[in-house]
């Protein structure tokens, strides 16, 4: 079961870093699925910052970096893996 909790806004190509506006909660260790035009795959959370500090939960509302396993583009869509 999969449920929505962002929206990637930009992707930072030489950091492999995401920025995703988010709609629900995430935390580090949940998985992820980024999925849209060309996107799609699953991945395990290993990094959150908010503002270039490493957090363990973000909050909805927020924009965090993750770091991602492959190429993210603007506007894929995150789901959170249940």
């Amino acid at each position: 079961m999969e449920r929505q909790i962002g929206r990637v806004t930009h992707y930072y190509g030489h950091l492999g870093v995401a920025a995703v506006e988010l709609e629900g909660e995430l935390q580090a260790g949940d998985i992820i699925h980024i999925k849209g035009r060309t996107s799609d795959w699953v991945q395990k959370i290993e990094q959150i910052q908010l503002e270039h500090t490493d957090i363990d939960r973000a909050l909805a509302g927020q924009i965090v970096g993750i770091k991602v396993t492959d190429h993210a583009r603007e506007h894929d869509l995150v789901y959170l893996v249940e």
